[in-house]
């Protein structure tokens, strides 16, 4: 099984699969469900999620949806510390992520509570973040993105997608150990929807077993996205006119919690942690795995 160590020393196992709830103080991410716009709000939607099984919160400050704006380090970072210490305040077993790449925000946050930090650069964008994550001595998850926000979509192109990905997540590891970072305080996560068509998600996902090497902990984030919403188009109507909203992706993305699980995953990052939940206590009961 594998662990994480927490910046108290803990060592907190990992078993396949677990979830962890999005909460995002924006007024822009993709999905307008996981939007909260304010501490009290989203501290009353926390208070649900863990209710439900999440183990895990992720607290975003700042879209990173294909096409989306940056916002300053000051305004996001003014966004998710009220939240983060409101939650920990309340719960403070439950395990608080938070979503920046940027390091001014990421020690904010941690000074306020935030137990991981969840970077999409795998801590690229920001010089400052490997340093500041190791000094706090905080887990950090380590995602795959080609470009930016603002322009990832605009034309991925891979030779090959399963290996370049890996070979930067190998990289990224490494330049994290080498500048602080414990081995045993790293999650991967494979970026899906950052930087990669249609194809290149689902060749990541199907040959998923393949970043089993990296002997790393791992984050599947696949809830509501439009390769879902594209999968389904296939499905139902064998073309691509009317692609399914986020709004309509959530049994979807269950069928992708459940995928996780079959395949050993960590962790699955989601929208909705009680259908999630449902969904992977059952199929564990019926699989003889309770």
């Amino acid at each position: 099984m594998k662990y994480i160590v927490l910046r108290d020393g803990t060592r907190r196992e990992l078993k396949p699969t677990e979830i962890m709830g999005i909460i995002n103080v924006t007024p822009d991410s993709f999905f307008a469900g996981s939007r909260a716009d304010s501490a009290e709000t989203a501290a009353a939607r926390a208070e649900q999620m863990i209710r439900d099984g999440a183990s895990f919160l992720d607290i975003g400050g700042e879209s990173t949806r294909p096409g989306a704006l940056p916002v300053t380090e000051a305004e996001e970072t003014k966004r998710i510390v009220p939240v983060i210490r409101s939650i920990k305040e309340q719960h403070p077993g439950i395990l608080i992520s938070a979503d920046t790449y940027h390091a001014g925000t990421a020690e904010a946050a941690v000074a306020a509570g935030a137990d991981f930090i969840n970077d999409i650069s795998g801590l690229t964008f920001d010089p400052e973040m490997i340093p500041v994550c190791a000094r706090a001595g905080v887990p950090v998850i380590l995602m795959h993105c080609k470009g930016t926000p603002e322009h990832m979509q605009d034309d991925p192109q891979y030779e090959d997608v399963v290996q370049e990905v890996y070979s930067f997540l190998e990289n990224r590891v490494q330049a994290a150990a080498a500048g602080g970072i414990r081995r045993d305080r790293i999650i991967i996560d494979l970026g899906i929807g950052f930087g990669k068509t249609f194809e290149h998600n689902l060749a990541l996902l199907k040959n998923i077993r393949h970043f089993d090497s990296l002997g790393l902990p791992h984050l599947m984030a696949v809830s509501r996205k439009t390769m879902i919403g594209q999968l389904l188009a296939e499905k139902n109507q064998k073309s691509k006119d009317r692609l399914p909203g986020p709004e309509e992706r959530l049994y979807g993305t269950v069928a992708a919690s459940i995928y996780a699980y079959t395949q050993g995953i960590e962790l699955v990052r989601v929208h909705d942690v009680k259908e999630n939940a449902q969904a992977l206590h059952v199929y564990r009961a019926l699989a003889g795995e309770q």
